[in-house]
């Protein structure tokens, strides 16, 4: 098993920035591919990021594409979500999410293929 634990999330202004973690333990990192999910009250968990275990790919969802980044240290064992040019419609709680991964530079989109998540962290974003 791997264990997740998100980090960074706060009040911030439309416009201003953000830095997520996700730090991990229990397995080897660089095995896992890694993604960002977003849920807002009332709607369905949606996909934000994902990134190869090697870190070689990544992937975003059009409406954070040119605004997030997704990074990775493996040294570290931690994920990164680098939010800019935040915008209230961004509010919501942010979880990382682990999937084993025989490949560099495969990325994981869907939810239901992730085996291990975090706790979430909460992003608000004021107009």
């Amino acid at each position: 098993q791997v264990q997740l634990v998100e980090s960074g999330g706060g009040l911030v202004q439309a416009g201003g920035s953000l830095r997520l973690s996700c730090a991990a333990s229990g397995r080897t990192f660089s095995n896992y591919a890694m993604g960002w999910f977003r849920q807002a009250p009332g709607k369905e968990r949606e996909f934000v990021a994902a990134i190869s275990r090697s870190g070689g790919s990544t992937y975003y969802a059009d409406s954070v594409k040119g605004r997030f980044t997704i990074s990775r240290n493996n040294a570290k064992n931690t994920v990164y979500l680098q939010m800019n040019s935040l915008k209230p419609e961004d509010t919501a709680v942010y979880y990382c999410a682990a999937e084993p991964s025989q490949f560099n530079t495969i990325v994981v989109v869907l939810h239901t293929k992730y085996d291990y998540w975090g706790q979430g962290t909460q992003v608000t974003v004021s107009s």
